[in-house]
């Protein structure tokens, strides 16, 4: 549907359905291990197991790909999702751990995508937790103190220094990852799958899981299959499943718009040197990246909450609005540059914002929640799992995530009061920085 120039799609990026959809699951199947989601986690677990040798079985209720995998902003971020000073605090004893499973995460992908051949645009520009204001850009350089010290590659800088648009005073940049078409990127994977020994059947929602002393059923709508193990890799979908662990994920509605061509040249006239991506130090984040299309995709600033069962959903008018003034607030200069797409998908939220791995029931085990860092992380997190189940010691960078037990605690971000309260101190935080003189892209403030 088009609405004022600006076309409100069902698909991110360029994953439509594709031409070779696969036929759904009918009558009984037998395998060592079943899949549950064909995202990036689903699609990663199932491939590393086909290639230790194990007879797979993945189930997608649409086309693999079709989720969040291909509707996000393309950012391959290494930092670990939320602010590094609340993790660090959340969670002293590990935070070490969580960062370098970030940084793991974003190399494992980059070399992902160079082992499959998969054409996606990227780009190792890295990516730019950046300021729009004198107390953004205290908070960037104390969140570059502490992911330094906790292992990370980051390096703080004024706005020049980074390469970044005028209006961005400055940041931290994450040297490790960069950006991508993840439309490109998942339809690159689902055809590493189905040339794997993985038996995929698309248009198969599971139903129920019914693990016992010998294994597991998984119920279709049109036949059963039955595993050894269940590998569940639902995401923001989890909790259509009863097995799954209560209040393991939130599920919200992330936007994401992207602009009219404006070529390379305007954007480096405007300091975008570096096409490093952007996200803001708001409380809800705001994300700008170009593209290799001379575009730029940019989102999120607010979240809606799921509720009930968890269905596609179209853009929401007022929020791609929102999306724009924002837009314009931050690059006054491309006011002429007219937003001609929009769309959205389902991003899982967790309690302690940091993904999760786990054995929810006997032989049934899943992998979630990467609080908006699925690109790098889903992946990754995907593989180690496969990779214990293939016989594997458990990697460290998986124990950093596994969860002794599968209970969780409700989260915050399951208020839609609070996702509420949380724009409107960004928006009051962003007129109160417009009453202070400018720094421009100045010198840095370094360590």
């Amino acid at each position: 549907m088009t609405d004022n120039g600006i076309s409100y799609s069902a698909h991110g990026w360029d994953a439509t359905p594709p031409a070779d959809r696969l036929p759904a699951l009918k009558g009984q199947l037998t395998c060592d291990v079943a899949v549950i989601g064909g995202g990036y986690t689903g699609m990663a677990t199932a491939l590393r197991l086909a290639e230790r040798g194990a007879d797979v079985v993945l189930l997608e209720s649409g086309f693999c790909g079709c989720g969040a995998s291909s509707r996000n902003a393309g950012q391959l971020s290494s930092a670990p999702a939320g602010d590094p000073q609340l993790l660090s605090t959340l969670h002293p004893r590990r935070f070490r751990d969580i960062v370098r499973f970030g940084e793991g995460a974003a190399r494992f992908t980059e070399g992902m995508i160079e082992r499959l051949g998969i054409d996606c645009e990227y780009e190792a520009t890295g990516n730019v937790g950046a300021a729009i204001s004198a107390g953004q850009l205290r908070k960037a350089e104390r969140n570059a103190r502490i992911l330094r010290k906790a292992g990370a590659d980051v390096e703080f800088g004024g706005g020049r220094e980074l390469g970044l648009p005028e209006g961005f005073r400055g940041g931290y940049l994450e040297r490790a990852g960069g950006h991508l078409d993840p439309g490109k990127f998942a339809l690159g994977l689902r055809g590493a799958l189905l040339a794997s020994s993985t038996r995929v059947f698309e248009e198969t929602p599971a139903g129920g899981v019914y693990p016992d002393s010998n294994g597991v059923t998984v119920t279709v709508p049109r036949g059963r299959l039955r595993a050894e193990r269940v590998v569940l890799a639902t995401n923001a979908y989890s909790r259509d499943l009863l097995i799954s662990p209560k209040r393991m994920v939130s599920p919200v509605w992330a936007h994401e718009v992207e602009t009219a061509p404006i070529g390379h040249e305007r954007l480096e006239a405007i300091g975008w040197t570096s096409r490093a991506g952007i996200i803001t130090q708001h409380n809800l984040l705001e994300n700008y990246r170009p593209t290799a299309r001379g575009t730029i995709v940019f989102g999120v600033r607010q979240l809606k909450l799921g509720r009930g069962t968890v269905r596609d959903r179209e853009p929401d008018r007022a929020v791609v609005a929102d999306l724009v003034r924002g837009f314009h607030d931050r690059f006054p200069s491309l006011r002429d540059i007219a937003p001609r797409r929009a769309w959205g998908g389902w991003v899982a939220m967790t309690p302690p914002w940091l993904p999760v791995a786990g054995e929810a029931a006997r032989n049934v085990f899943y992998a979630a929640g990467y609080n908006g860092h699925g690109l790098a992380q889903a992946p990754y997190l995907g593989t180690l799992l496969a990779d214990r189940l293939a016989g594997d010691a458990p990697h460290e960078d998986l124990g950093a995530l596994w969860r002794a037990r599968p209970r969780f605690a409700p989260t915050p971000v399951s208020s839609p009061l609070t996702l509420r309260a949380g724009w409107a101190v960004d928006r009051l935080a962003d007129r109160l920085s417009k009453r202070l003189p400018p720094r421009g892209n100045g010198r840095s403030h370094r360590q």
